[in-house]
């Protein structure tokens, strides 16, 4: 991928205001001619001077019974109407080239890839008082990526300062500040902007979001760049509301609770909860950990970068992105494993169920650990800590189902009431898998939650047909299994890009994703997901309820990258400004 994408257009980078035009320069024109002429008689002039303040006063008195009149129809007309000067004069403002939904990875990436396409009026909407998106909502204890540093983070902005392979959150939300700083983003960004209401305007050919506060913003195209893991829920489970104790979501973590001495349960053992368990397990009372299914775990190959690893980083770059495209290889590699059923796919399933048997001692503690579904079907877990934490004293792993939520703790569906003063959910997030975080409207009135409420579909993960000038991140059927998700991520704000310039260099109206188009990129997904790993059988986050799958791409990353390569302009109906 070509990393320098700058390019010099001074019809794109509005962002600086008018100037104002001179006033001496406005009122200055041609010098008036001289005329000679003779000298009239004083009386005549008097005369005739007299007769013109006369005419001039009639002429300002007409002119202002006429104003007062005019004032008063106006004051008649607009009686009854709630239009404040501020609001009217804030829609009236120029629209930008973009509006980004978002201040997380995919906002601030965007931002960076306009920026150096030329592209400078734009604006990022964020709802938050920070930048950091997921990362800077979750700061549970133990929260890390599993995916290495060298990864997961942007080839067009290398850091060569991580710490380790696998950096913590911590880390992570420092390189996502860097990344604001380095391309100087901060003055883009407008914070606690909470986008409730999206929707194009066909005859000005704009997007228009509307704040939590009434205020309108307009754009002549749109990102939706909010992410798939931003809005935190808790499991529907009966009881809720009812327990007394301490309720905390992974994602919304109390960091002034004192666990010390706690009876304390977690519910979930997914990617979250397989990184909270070995933190609360030192300072807990009892930790009991209720699980639902067991995942395949696999060990992290984590450890601390030496120093010679930064200084040699920083003096020769290319040694840098070597490490970063033999990371990339090697879990290219892994899709064999994890999307497919294949030879390789029994070879990591065997990897998985020896790290099992090399950490728990206990034959019925591994059974109970032991997945009965494929590898890849849901996501796989990384972790050395967690088979550890569920063996100490302390911890409880317990495997029967919950009934529902009593006033002093779980109870279970073999009749027993786990009594407890605190519950972890680490249940996951709301993802837009048939649906969107806010109302996304569109051409006559059309609205994107209600068109995907039988899964969602788009084109190349990133356009609707029926929803112009609209760019999607993490869109449907975009999510990795095996590799970084930023590595898909960088060819979704690039081909964006390329479908913004067309917009803009130019200057549509709209620029559409053809119907049928859309359908036939679809039809043949679902196809190739038909075969994958993923649609095998096992309930996971990546399907509907009725096992629809919208979220991952069934592919490896290069065909992926393959797909979003080239901009079709025949692939979508233009029209002119």
């Amino acid at each position: 991928m070509n990393d320098d994408t700058s390019s010099s257009n001074d019809s794109r980078v509005s962002d600086q205001p008018a100037v104002k035009a001179d006033e001496a320069t406005v009122n200055s024109g041609p010098a008036k001619k001289v005329v000679a002429k003779a000298p009239r008689k004083k009386a005549t002039a008097k005369k005739a001077t007299a007769k013109k303040a006369t005419a001039k006063k009639a002429v300002a008195k007409k002119a202002t019974a006429k104003k007062a009149s005019t004032k008063a129809t106006a004051k008649k007309a607009t009686t009854g109407k709630a239009a404040p000067k501020k609001a009217a004069a804030k829609r009236q403002a120029k629209p930008a080239s973009a509006l980004i939904v978002g201040a997380g990875f995919a906002g601030l990436g965007m931002a960076i890839r306009l920026k150096q396409a030329g592209v400078n009026d734009f604006v990022i909407l964020e709802r938050g008082d920070r930048v950091g998106g997921t990362w800077r909502d979750n700061t549970y204890p133990g929260a890390a990526c599993d995916i290495p540093s060298n990864l997961y983070s942007y080839s067009f902005a290398p850091n060569p300062e991580w710490s380790r392979s696998f950096s913590g959150s911590n880390e992570i939300l420092d390189y996502i500040h860097y990344l604001v700083d380095a391309f100087d983003l901060e003055k883009h960004i407008r914070f606690n902007c909470n986008v409730t209401d999206l929707s194009f305007q066909e005859k000005a050919g704009l997007w228009e979001a509307t704040l939590e506060k009434g205020e309108v913003v307009r754009g002549r195209t749109a990102v939706m760049a909010q992410g798939p893991l931003s809005n935190a829920s808790f499991p529907n489970i009966e009881g809720l509301e009812e327990f007394e104790g301490k309720k905390i979501h992974s994602a919304r973590w109390d960091h002034d609770y004192d666990f010390t001495g706690k009876r304390v349960a977690v519910i979930g053992t997914g990617a979250s909860g397989i990184q909270i368990v070995p933190e609360l397990v030192k300072t807990v009372g009892t930790l009991k950990v209720f699980q639902r299914t067991p995942g395949w775990v696999v060990p992290r190959p984590d450890f601390k970068t030496p120093d010679w690893h930064k200084k040699l980083f920083k003096k020769i770059p290319a040694s840098q992105k070597a490490v970063r495209q033999a990371l990339f290889w090697t879990h290219e590699t892994m899709a064999m494993a994890v999307i497919w059923n294949s030879p390789l796919t029994k070879v990591a399933e065997r990897l998985s169920l020896a790290h099992l048997h090399s950490q728990v001692e206990d034959d019925w503690m591994r059974r109970q650990l032991t997945p009965d579904f494929r590898i890849g079907c849901k996501r796989v877990l990384v972790s050395n800590d967690y088979y550890p934490a569920l063996q100490k004293d302390n911890a409880e792993l317990i495997t029967w189902p919950i009934a529902r939520l009593a006033p002093n703790g779980i109870r279970t569906s073999d009749g027993v009431e786990h009594q407890l003063d605190c519950i972890v959910f680490a249940t996951g997030f709301d993802v837009s898998k048939s649906g969107t975080p806010f109302p996304v409207k569109g051409l006559e009135g059309r609205r994107l939650d209600q068109e995907w409420q039988g899964g969602a579909q788009a084109y190349k993960s990133i356009n609707v047909a029926g929803y112009p000038n609209l760019f999607l991140t993490f869109g449907p059927n975009s999510g990795p299994g095996h590799n970084s998700a930023l590595v898909y991520m960088e060819s979704q704000l690039d081909y964006a890009v390329k479908g913004i310039l067309r917009i803009l260099d130019g200057n549509l109206k709209m620029l559409d994703v053809k119907e049928d188009v859309q359908q036939r990129h679809n039809r043949r997904l679902q196809k190739r997901l038909a075969k994958t790993n993923w649609n095998s059988g096992c309930k996971s986050w990546y399907l509907t309820e009725d096992g629809f799958n919208a979220t991952m791409f069934p592919g490896f990353a290069t065909q992926y990258q393959r797909q979003m390569a080239q901009f079709e302009e025949s692939d979508y109906q233009a029209v002119p400004a």
